[in-house]
């Protein structure tokens, strides 16, 4: 029923019969697993190779910004990228061309120089450096959300969902935009960003932001949460009670979707958790009345029903602001393989917690639980930080914010304070490191 479903909804959106179909990078799902990491990117010129404690730069190449003080595992590169002020979203084409959401909407923790457009950053060269920045789409002040599928990509403009034609290799819009959803259902000024995915049915699902300010009301009406765009002008919900959903990926084969919630400001002490949780129809994640299942919000009056409650299985400290995610879907080396990948964007002001971590996953792809509030339980290895550097006191290297796999294998990182964005690679031989090498 939910297949057949998926490909109503999915034909709805592409028109007059397209099949929705496939993800982030654009590419049509068979059900297979990509092909096992076989590039050499890590022997470009430019690259920081983290090997034996040390780091080994490859000489050559364009004048880049030193990486020294990124920090990832032995038998991982670093590479500078490319730079797009606030860069606040990712995402791959077709044909493998980087495209990034560049706001000037204020948030709260987004940076300057926003570009107020969808850019691309091709890479014909293949140097692994972005070439000169093309606008794609301009005059869009609040955009966030991107996705290829099925022909079109898929944006947002502030409430308004839009998509436009897209094939592979296109450098600027080959149709006019339609409109495809109005996300009305709640406004939010501050919470304003809108993340789009596409799950294995083909149902394609939109994020909406709730207000830190809002008070408990026992209707529990619909404000920050989750849609489904089906056809309707505004969407059905599927899931509430977020604060603030700042990330969606779905996790292809596994017919399974995961949500960054970014939950109340200040609720650390009282129970207050960040959550990376999984998308269920029907779900209430608990804001603004509770902190997670039984525990309602400090001073909340009167005392809510917390029972019905969604539970969560992987949290965070509130304020390291869980900011985006993607997966390995099995071509990265043990003990990094199939671990879902997040990045932490730090508590405001002081950046502390900012980094990335990886969360282990069960052979059916499901994440273990796990947990950095204090008391809480987690299994040795289930989380553990991947790439850090940005909490040293400094301010100096921005903020990890968006988070995109490419089809070839590389992780890409966008920063929205200063706009760097870098992949990281692993090394397939990662050279030895000389006395004078140091990190």
């Amino acid at each position: 029923m939910y297949r057949l479903l998926g490909l109503l909804a999915a034909a709805w959106l592409a028109g007059c019969g397209d099949e929705v179909s496939g993800h982030l990078d654009g590419s049509i799902y068979s059900g297979s697993p990509p092909p096992p990491y076989s590039g050499h990117f890590c022997e470009l010129p430019g690259s920081e190779v983290h090997s034996g404690g040390g780091i080994v730069r490859i000489p050559g190449g364009v004048s880049t910004p030193d990486l020294h003080w990124l920090s990832v595992p032995d038998g991982f590169c670093v590479h500078y990228f490319g730079n797009v002020g606030n860069t606040r979203q990712l995402a791959f084409a077709p044909g493998g061309e980087l495209f990034v959401a560049s706001p000037t909407t204020p948030t709260t923790g987004g940076g300057p120089n926003g570009k107020s457009a969808i850019v691309v950053l091709p890479d014909d060269d293949r140097d692994g450096v972005a070439d000169a920045p093309l606008t794609f789409l301009p005059n869009l002040p609040s955009t966030q959300g991107l996705l290829f599928t099925g022909g079109f990509l898929y944006y947002q403009d502030s409430t308004a969902i839009l998509r436009v034609p897209y094939k592979s290799g296109d450098r600027a819009p080959s149709g006019p935009s339609q409109p495809v959803a109005n996300i009305s259902i709640y406004v939010s000024t501050g919470h304003w960003p809108k993340v789009l995915d596409v799950d294995d049915n083909g149902f394609i699902y939109v994020t909406n932001g709730g207000d830190q300010s809002e008070l408990c009301d026992p209707s529990r009406p619909f404000h920050g949460g989750l849609l489904r765009l089906d056809g309707k002008p505004g969407g059905t919900p599927i899931a509430k009670g977020f604060r603030n959903p700042i990330a969606i990926r779905c996790q292809r084969g596994h017919d399974r979707c995961f949500v960054a919630e970014l939950a109340l400001d200040y609720s650390a002490d009282t129970g207050g958790r960040e959550k990376l949780v999984q998308v269920h129809e029907g779900d209430d994640w608990g804001f603004p009345c509770c902190a997670t299942t039984n525990l309602p919000y400090m001073g909340v009056q009167p005392v809510p029903d917390c029972s019905k409650i969604a539970p969560e299985s992987n949290s965070f400290v509130i304020g390291e602001t869980p900011f985006g995610l993607d997966f390995d879907l099995g071509a990265w080396p043990v003990p990094w393989t199939n671990r879902i990948f997040v990045t932490l964007h730090g508590d405001f002001g002081t950046w502390h917690g900012a980094r990335m971590v990886a969360v282990e996953t069960d052979a059916n792809g499901a994440p273990l639980p796990s947990t950095d509030l204090t008391g809480g339980h987690t299994p040795p290895g289930a989380l553990m930080d991947f790439a850090t550097g940005w909490d040293d006191g400094t301010h100096a290297h921005g903020r990890p914010a968006a988070l995109a796999m490419a089809p070839d294998g590389r992780l890409f990182l966008g920063n929205d304070v200063n706009g760097d964005i870098v992949w990281i690679a692993p090394a397939l031989n990662p050279p030895p490191v000389d006395a004078g090498a140091s990190d």
